[in-house]
């Protein structure tokens, strides 16, 4: 008589990652959709030019401050109950901002799903993580999982475009209220988790205060940069404040009995490896995705909606390079044989970006640059999500997750931080050299396009050392190790013991 399989059918662990990748999709979309809604939004509720950019930064701060925090969260109470709870939050948050009266509903609306986010998207992937952990079926699902992180924030563009242009602004909001319905009920009916693994320690509010204001005003500072410049007192302040509060975290991670972020997590060499080039890669990709969005709207003159449609072959790129590449080689290739040339793919592809002039054709220069990014990236990000949560302990599996998440909020916000002052310094440089009297319109075209191309070949530089990164600290070794742990939970005190080498020689 055959021994019953123990876990949830495959059929229904399937469909469970339909509802878990639905919901991560949603956070992700939100992330650029209320972008394209908000000059609509600002008209609508007369905000100022001046507080416009809270609507964007009330979620950005919650989201990324309070990350680890719902991670652990997710950790203690359980993962389905995290993922639950969060897209009802979300819900809720997103018709009270498509409701709002006026400015100060919109934002605290906002900073209401900055912090339901934050607890929804470490739950959606440590689920994953715990429930897909044979290796041809957590390949095929981090697959889908990763082709969704990386081209959810393209198709946001998209979408916020068409909602904004042929409904109103605040479907833009409005539209997570039916996608979380759908979630929820599929996440009652079929996601399951391993509710024996769940954390039993106490939670460190010590750490939870100190992680989230430093993660705060390191964002904060970040985006402040942006439009007051990094020499900024205020600029200046918020980092080093950021700078002292995440030292203190680390300190008293180290010296409490419960973390709320455990060395172990982050001390590993491959998960470290991953975190790191997850967040490099995200500072090109956001930095891409800012200035491809101005050259499309301010000098090819395209309109919301064909601005985003035309991010649609890097969305395509990213599904390619996660389910038809990664996907199917995981377990057959070491993931920094995938992780690095797919990186120096997507490099090359910000190379031919950079060769853009005010008159040059899409179909020849943004498309292929648009493929290779979006192949190179979905190749590369897939193994990098899946390191990140792989050989973790299952009650550490939020904390873990909610790591790929801060790495992804701090990278976007530092890209498109320090990206813009690049390339906005490059273009006042340029205008200054060539302007005789009043600079004309072609010399702004020409300006800005040039500092494109100087703030795309630092894109380049910090995706080649995401790269670097890789071939340095992700190693074949950890990898089996991890693999046997994902494979088989139980054996992982004996694993780690015969296999890890003495401190002295790694990390972890």
């Amino acid at each position: 008589m055959t021994a019953p399989v123990s876990g949830p059918p495959v059929s229904r662990r399937w469909i469970a990652l339909v509802f878990i990748a639905l919901a991560q999709l949603m956070v992700v979309l939100d992330a650029t959709i209320v972008n394209i809604a908000l000059p609509s939004a600002q008209h609508a509720l007369g905000i100022s030019d001046a507080d416009r950019q809270w609507v964007i930064t009330a979620y950005t701060l919650a989201f990324g401050g309070l990350l680890l925090f719902g991670g652990r969260v997710g950790d203690l109470i359980g993962r389905k109950h995290a993922f639950l709870i969060g897209l009802v939050g979300f819900a809720a948050a997103s018709a009270v901002g498509g409701a709002a009266n006026g400015e100060g509903m919109l934002l605290a609306a906002r900073a209401l799903q900055g912090a339901f986010g934050a607890l929804l998207a470490p739950s959606a992937l440590s689920l994953l993580a715990v429930t897909f952990t044979a290796p041809a079926e957590r390949a095929k699902a981090f697959g889908i999982y990763g082709a969704i992180a990386g081209g959810g924030a393209a198709l946001g563009l998209i979408v916020g475009g068409l909602l904004t242009e042929y409904l109103d602004w605040r479907w833009a909001l409005y539209v997570n209220v039916p996608v979380a319905v759908v979630g929820l009920t599929g996440g009652i009916v079929f996601v399951r988790d391993p509710v024996a693994d769940r954390s039993h320690s106490r939670l460190d509010l010590p750490g939870v205060v100190l992680v989230t204001a430093g993660l705060v005003a390191l964002v904060y500072g970040f985006t402040r940069a942006e439009s007051e410049g990094w020499g900024e007192r205020g600029v200046v302040g918020l980092l080093v404040g950021a700078g002292v509060l995440l030292a203190a975290f680390a300190v008293v991670e180290a010296l409490t009995r419960a973390p709320l972020l455990p060395m172990r997590v982050i001390l590993d060499r491959n998960r470290a490896g991953a975190y790191l080039s997850v967040g490099l890669s995200v500072i090109g990709m956001f930095g891409l995705f800012l200035f491809l969005t101005y050259y499309l709207q301010t000098v090819k003159r395209y309109s919301p909606v064909e601005a985003g449609l035309a991010f649609l072959p890097m969305t395509a790129g990213m599904i390619t390079g996660s389910t038809q590449i990664s996907a199917r080689l995981m377990n057959h290739v070491p993931a920094r044989l995938l992780m690095v040339p797919g990186l120096l793919v997507a490099a090359s592809g910000v190379v031919l970006l950079t060769r853009l002039q005010v008159d040059s054709a899409y179909a020849a220069s943004v498309l292929p640059a648009q493929l290779l990014l979006g192949i190179g990236l979905g190749t590369a990000l897939m193994p990098a999500m899946n390191l990140a949560t792989a050989g973790v302990d299952t009650h550490d599996a939020g904390i873990a997750s909610a790591m790929v998440n801060t790495s992804q909020q701090v990278g976007g916000s530092l890209g498109t931080a320090l990206l813009n002052t690049i390339g906005a310094t490059a273009t006042a440089s340029y205008i200054a050299a060539h302007a005789q009297g009043p600079p004309s319109p072609a010399l702004t075209a020409a300006g800005l396009v040039h500092g494109f191309t100087v703030a795309l070949w630092w894109a380049v530089g910090v995706i080649c050392l995401a790269a670097v990164v890789v071939s340095v600290l992700v190693n074949s070794r950890g990898e089996r190790r991890a693999a046997r742990v994902v494979a088989e939970p139980g054996v992982r005190e004996a694993v780690v013991t015969a296999e890890a080498p003495p401190p002295a020689r790694e990390l972890a």
